[in-house]
């Protein structure tokens, strides 16, 4: 399997192409995406979707991981990051490339065991399970080969197609069910 693994952001945008056969695992080519001297957040845009899209055209990858938004206290800058990571993930999704999100918890946890992990144990677990050289310096591209990691060690990666999020057990239609008795007609 070949993964796309992107941490996505409108400044810098870290990427990893992840050859894995599920149990060894091979990093094709990893590196930032820099975005910051564009000077509109429409320019980034654009030059985020045709950074992606190169790297799709190259690659030519069987999914995308992608770090999912976290919530954060600067709208404006949750704002930014969604519409960095929306550009990529409509470039995969033009193409019928399947697209998995990962939570920042859940993409540490599967590297490292720890899911509140610095991003310097991150690194270094990247490091230890793919060989590549921890540098100290590009944290977006190590983020993004722990994503593509995220994907191949997850039970979502058996799977072609992103997996439908079920109903939580505690949903409106099911309180109804349980309390006919409650209901005014």
């Amino acid at each position: 399997m070949r993964i796309l693994g992107i941490d996505p952001g409108s400044n810098f945008m870290g990427y990893a192409i992840v050859i894995s056969d599920g149990q060894s695992h091979e990093v094709i080519d990893l590196g930032v995406g820099s975005f910051q001297k564009l000077d509109s957040h429409l320019e980034k845009i654009k030059g985020i979707t045709k950074f992606a899209d190169k790297l799709i055209e190259e690659f030519k990858p069987d999914v995308l991981a992608i770090e999912e938004p976290f919530y954060g206290k600067n709208v404006q800058s949750m704002l930014k990051l969604g519409r960095a990571q929306g550009a990529v993930i409509a470039c995969a999704l033009r193409l019928d490339i399947p697209v998995f999100e990962y939570t920042p918890r859940r993409v540490k946890q599967s590297v490292t065991g720890k899911g509140g992990a610095s991003k310097e144990q991150v690194a270094a677990m990247v490091s230890a399970i793919t060989g590549i050289p921890n540098d100290g310096k590009s944290f977006d591209a190590t983020d993004a080969v722990a994503i593509a990691l995220c994907h191949v060690l997850s039970k979502d990666s058996d799977s072609s197609a992103p997996k439908k999020k079920s109903k939580p057990k505690g949903n409106w239609d099911q309180f109804l069910k349980d309390n006919p008795d409650r209901v005014d007609n």
